[in-house]
This record gives C-alpha cells, structure tokens and sequence, in this order.
C-alpha cells in the first residue's frame, strides 16, 4: 500500500510538473494568434472604413455640365526643325454611331476585354484595383489594368496618361462624376465614338472603314474582335503595322467572350481561323507631311515614357530635327523618279534616309513611295541586301591593315576555293590601284582583298560600325550578298564622314505641354570612335572618284561628296550611299516582292533621288571639303612607299595587262566606266589633323564553319530581302587566310581615355 501511495505521489508531481512547463507556451502561442487576429480584424476595418469613406465622397460630386455636347480638344503637333508642322493629331477620321446601331458582338466583346463588370459598378471598381495590383506586384512590372470603361472614357475626355496617384485619383473623382451624368448607355456609346483606335480613326465606325472599308454592320465577328482588342495598345496591335500581333490580340478578345459565354465553342474555333483581309487603302484624312518620320518619332517618344494615347490627346508640342524641305524634296522626288523608270506598281518601293554625322539629327526620313498604300517602314524594317556598296567597309579592313588607296590589286578572274566571281561583263583591267577597283565597282577585285584581310575581320568591323543584322560567314558579304537595314547601313557610312566616329541618329529635339513646360530635351549625342582619322581620310579620298568619275556620276551635286552605288544579282535591289562633311544620305530601290527590277542599278534611280535630296539638304550649307589629311591618288604614290600588288602570283602569265574571256553580256552601268584619262585628282584640305588612332587589339583566329549556309527569302508581309549570293561559294577557314602583319581594327575607345 504504501508503494503505491508512493507512485502516486510521483506521478502526480510529474503532472505538476508537466504543467508548469507547458503552460507559458501556451500563453505565448495565444498572445500571438491574438494579436494576428486583432491586426487582421483592424486593418479590414481600416479598409472598409476608408472604402466608405471614399464612397461616401465620391457620390457626393456634383454631376458634370453638358457632358453630352463635350468634344475633346486634340491638338498634339509635331514641328519640323525649321518651324514647319508636319503633323497634327486631329480628330482626322470621325464618324458619330449611335448605340443602337452598334453591333452586339462589338459591344460583348469590348465589355469581357476591357471591363466585365460595367453594368455593376458605379464608374470604379475597387476589387478590379486591389487584384491588378496584386498581380503587377507578383510581376514587378505593370501586367494587368483597373480602369473601367468610365474611367477610360474620364481620361480620354479630360485628363492625360500620366502615371501619378494625383491623377488616378483624379480619374476616379471624374468617372464617379460621369456616371451621376449620364447613364451606361451613354456612357458606353459616349466612348465608341471617342476611343483612339489606331491608324487616325477615332471611334468604331471611323476604325471599321480605315482598317476593313465596311460599315459596321457589315463586320464579321472576328472583324469585331480585331476592334475590340485595339483600345490597349492600338499602334502596337494595328493589323497596318503587324497582323501577326493583331491576331494575336483579336484571339485573346474571342477567348474571352467564350469564358464569358458571348459565344460558344464552335464560334470561337471557326473565329480565330480567320484570316483579316484589311481595306486596299486606308483612309488617311490628316494633313502628315512625313509620315513614316511621324511614326517613327511616336515610337521613341513611346520609349521616353509617354503612351500613344497621351502622345494623341496630350496636347503636346514636339519639336523635331526633320528638314521639312528636304523632305518635301524627298517625297517628291521618290515619286517623279520612280514614274520615270515605270516603277509605278504597289511592292516597287523606294526610302530615303538622311543624317547628320556631326550630331545625329535625323533630317530626311521616306520609308517607302506612298503612305496610303503602305505603312510598311522600309529603314527599319527592311531587310535588303546592298550590293557593292558594301565593299567600302572590305577596303576599310584593308585600310586598317596598313594598305593605301594606290597601292595595286589584280582585276582578273580569280577562283576562290569552287567560287569563281566575276565582274558583270567579264570585263578585266589588270593590275590597277585600289581607289581604282573601288571606282569602277569591280567585283573580282573586291574578292581578292576580303581573301586578304579575312571575313571575320570584315564581319567584325561591320557589326562595330552598327550593322545588326547576322552577317555571314563567307567571302560572298564582300559583294554584298548579306542583307542590311537601310538605318544601320547609312549610320556606318556616317563613320566615314565624321573621322571614324559612330553617331547615334535621333529625331526628337524638345517636347512640351500645353502650358508650354519642357518635358524632354535631347540629351548629348551617343557616339563611338571606330575607325583611324586615316582610314575615313583615304576611303573619303577614294569614294569621291566614284561620284567624280566612277559608277555614281547621276549624284553629283557640284560640292566635296563621297558615295558608293550598289546593286544585286537579278536588278532585285539598288542602292546609292552617300555623304558631305555635314549629312549622310542613303536611297534604297526594289520589289517588296523581290522582283525584278529591270536592269535597274545604284547609278541611276537610287543616284538621281540622292543629288535631288541632297541639292535642297546642302542648300544653307557653305561648299566646304573634308577636314581631312591629304591623300593624293596616283598610281605611284611616294608618301606612301613601294606600292604592295594583292595576289600578284595568281595569274604570273598576265603581266599586268587586261583579261577579257570571251563573253557578250551587257555591262550594267557599275561597270561601263572607262579608265581616267584625266589626271589622278588630289583631295586638299584647309588643315591636317594628326589621324586618331586606336589602341591596339591582338587578333583573334576566325572560328572555323562546316558549310555555307543558305540566306533565307523575303516574305510579303515584312519584305526582307532574299540574300543575292553566289553559288558554290567557300566558307572561308582560319587555315586558308593569309597572316598578315597589319594592324589591327580599331574598337571604340574607352571614354576615359579619349
């Protein structure tokens, strides 16, 4: 008995025990859940209380006067550089529709793509904030929006696109103000009829005629989806610009009307098959005096910050670097050129593209013959190959590597591995000076010297002077067979003009409000230092005897220019590039459906349209030459030491005299040059520079490639050129290139030690 007391005793003191232990953790995991609680409990009565409150005050608005007779006021302009307004953002395509004639699908589909609950809130919706912002901060970035058709139709009336809480609360106080005003309805057909959609049209049946030529009515429901889906973004998703991404859009519009049940399953897989068939001519109503130059300045201001629609209805004016008479020239002599030749289908298309390699202003911008007929911008979207006027940059590797413009290269015909290139009338001069094969566009010549300096270091220099586009890996680029951006192409040449250095083009000088406040002022131009003073000198020097007496005569404009013609197999595409010390101009001619052109080459069209430009561009400008080093062209020059022979051995039985095989093809006008009979010209100047060279870089032997691939082909609806290159070309290997002692590329020199 007495041991069981015993156990009792200590079992009981166990439990005592126990107890005390566990009982503060008890009280402390209760002060927690408590406290949780109380913070959960008081921060929704904190919301709710603020929710009513703001409720409470937005009801307490007073309704707006004559909001039925308002009409925004849309006065945005672009200004040109020398004062002139190129474009206004009016109101240039507007048709009223009243509610009842609007097509119940259009009106579905607008509700489930941009505001589900319209008929249910009071112009706001606080659960649609609350889950968008959710959402765009598990995203970092703004993914999803709040605003309800009402507040869209508050900022498109009165306010701008400004992202501030000042003005979304604002935006919130109109919407509230709104729908006191007028009913849903009207509210509903209010913003039909004053939504921007892309294209000039403001309104639905403004957008219905612009992008299909129908009335409303007449639209299919994927028609009205497109429509629908254009609010968001409409420049971005404008079947004009991109019909990929209008597709796109038009699909996710159709997806959410089956979620919402507008339409059931079978509707939407027979809709998002359909294929859009746009209006042949779109209806542009506004006066736009360089249009392709408009849109390209909306995309950079869309860059800065600034949304399409705010750039629209924001009253802002932006101030330009665009010469309106060049460009006037331009336009017109796009048009005057092209007829001359009887050029005048729709896909035989022309652009223009000028610059300033001083400072980067853009002054020139066509993008194509006429904007009715096609948006398509052709200078940076474009991807066409250039031709010879491409071998500039293959002699500016030569240049780098320590040759002159006299030294001599072999103009007879060479094979290179199993490609055998020749010039277009197998028309062969012997051993003549570099400037020389450069001037007459000689084809085989250009072969020999990128067999010397090396593809890669060609590739290398042509992505340092901003080409982006892939450049091959064969000998073929020093033909031009490898397709370029007409932007980029004449950004390179602005490294001749400029000593070496690569300006970055720009278009936008100022932009201000209403209240005539600066919001944006061009800041110091990009640049980067590419190539040696000596270098941009001598290819200066010997480009100028292209337009003086070579394959670019039809540009001469009677002051110092410099330029390079270019054609590619089959007369598919003409090019003409070209510069003063002040502007850089390039003019590209072809088929958006990579025809033929017949017989057209760099000489002629692209030539004539660049002197017509470039005459009223260097109209206020004074004559004056380069700024550069003498370079004297001559056969023997002494400055420059024993002249080097280029593949001197590749055909010893020659001996220096002309090669002609046998062949009754006609020469093009590249190549229907004679030899000067003149006397070599000298290039002075007013003053010598001491050449800026670069830091030296050690080689890097080129990678080796398995086979040449083949260049892909243009499609209609982004006419990218199909790649002009000869058959049976090598893939030049690291083994083949000859070591030569030079020096090497120049990159761009760190800032810290210019």
């Amino acid at each position: 008995m007495s041991n069981s007391y015993d156990r009792y005793k200590r079992q009981r003191a166990a439990r005592d025990i126990a107890r005390e232990n566990i009982a503060p953790k008890r009280k402390t995991e209760s002060k927690f859940f408590t406290n949780l609680k109380l913070f959960v409990l008081a921060g929704t009565a904190f919301f709710l209380a603020g929710y009513v409150a703001f409720n409470l005050y937005l009801s307490s608005l007073p309704p707006i006067e004559n909001l039925e007779d308002y009409k925004p006021n849309i006065v945005t302009k672009f200004y040109s550089a020398d004062g002139e307004v190129i474009k206004t953002f009016t109101a240039y395509s507007y048709e009223k529709v009243n509610l009842e004639d609007v097509p119940k699908d259009l009106i579905n589909a607008l509700i489930a793509t941009e505001d589900k609950n319209f008929y249910k809130h009071n112009g706001y919706d606080f659960m649609g904030i609350v889950r968008s912002s959710i959402q765009n901060v598990l995203a970092r970035h703004t993914v999803q929006g709040a605003s309800t058709l009402t507040q869209q139709l508050a900022r498109i009336l009165f306010l701008s696109n400004e992202r501030t809480i000042t003005r979304k609360i604002t935006e919130l106080e109109v919407a509230a103000r709104i729908e006191k005003t007028i009913s849903k309805d009207q509210i509903l057909e209010m913003y039909l009829n004053n939504v921007y959609l892309g294209s000039g049209a403001y309104g639905v049946s403004a957008a219905s005629k612009i992008y299909f030529n129908k009335n409303l009515n007449q639209l299919t429901l994927p028609e009205l989806a497109l429509i629908a889906g254009l609010p968001q973004a409409p420049s971005v998703y404008s079947p004009y610009n991109s019909k990929k991404l209008a597709i796109q859009r038009r699909n996710q519009v159709l997806k959410r009307m089956l979620t919402m049940k507008y339409i059931d399953k079978e509707t939407y897989e027979k809709s998002i098959k359909a294929d859009v068939k746009l209006s042949s001519v779109p209806a542009i109503y506004t006066t736009n005096k360089a249009p392709y130059f408009s849109d390209y300045v909306v995309k950079e201001m869309m860059k800065l910050g600034f949304e399409e629609t705010d750039i629209i209805h924001g009253g802002y004016k932006v101030i330009t670097t665009l010469d309106s008479k060049a460009q006037a020239a331009a336009n017109e002599s796009i048009l005057k050129n092209m007829k001359s030749w009887g050029l005048t289908n729709r896909s035989q298309q022309a652009a223009v593209f000028s610059y300033s390699p001083l400072d980067g202003r853009i002054l020139v911008y066509a993008g194509g013959k006429n904007y009715a007929e096609s948006q398509y911008d052709r200078i940076t979207q474009a991807i066409r190959p250039p031709g010879s006027a491409f071998k500039p940059i293959v002699y500016a590797v030569a240049m780098e590597k320590g040759f002159t413009p006299n030294d001599k290269i072999d103009d007879s015909p060479v094979t290179i591995g199993n490609w055998s290139p020749h010039n277009y009338s197998h028309r062969y001069r012997g051993k003549i000076p570099i400037y020389k094969a450069l001037m007459v566009s000689s084809n085989v010549c250009a072969a020999r010297m990128i067999q010397n300096v090396g593809v890669g270091s060609v590739r290398q220099l042509a992505k340092a002077l901003g080409i982006t586009t892939p450049i091959q890996y064969d000998y073929t680029i020093s033909l031009g067979s490898n397709g370029v951006k007409l932007f980029e192409f004449v950004r390179a040449y602005g490294a001749f003009a400029n000593g070496g250095f690569v300006v970055e083009p720009y278009a936008i000088q100022r932009i201000e409000d209403s209240r005539g406040r600066i919001l944006y002022r061009a800041g110091k131009t990009k640049f980067s230092h590419q190539l040696s003073l000596k270098t941009a000198a001598e290819m200066t020097a010997m480009m100028k005897t292209v337009i003086l007496s070579g394959t670019g005569t039809a540009a001469n404009i009677g002051k110092p220019a410099a330029g390079k013609t270019g054609t590619t197999d089959d007369y598919k595409d003409a090019y003409f590039v070209g510069y003063t010390p002040d502007i850089v101009t390039g003019v590209w001619v072809g088929d958006d459906n990579n025809k033929k052109m017949g017989g057209l080459t760099g000489g002629t069209i692209p030539a004539r349209i660049w002197k017509d430009v470039m005459t009223v561009a260097t109209r206020d400008l004074e004559p004056r030459d380069f700024d550069y080093p003498e370079i004297k062209l001559d056969n023997y020059a002494l400055m420059f030491g024993k002249p080097k022979v280029i593949a001197d051995d590749e055909n010893p039985s020659n001996e220096g005299k002309a090669v002609t095989p046998e062949g009754t093809q006609t020469e093009p006008e590249e190549n229907k040059t004679e030899p000067l009979k003149t006397p070599q010209p000298v290039f002075p100047t007013s003053e010598k520079k001491k050449p800026i060279l670069p830091l030296p870089r050690k080689e890097t032997p080129e990678p080796k490639q398995p086979e040449v691939q083949k260049k892909q082909s243009s499609t209609p609806a982004a006419p990218a050129a199909e790649q002009q290159k000869p058959s049976n070309a090598p893939v030049p290997q690291a083994a083949q290139e000859k070591p030569v002692n030079r020096a090497p590329i120049p990159m761009a020199i760190p800032e810290s030690l210019r």
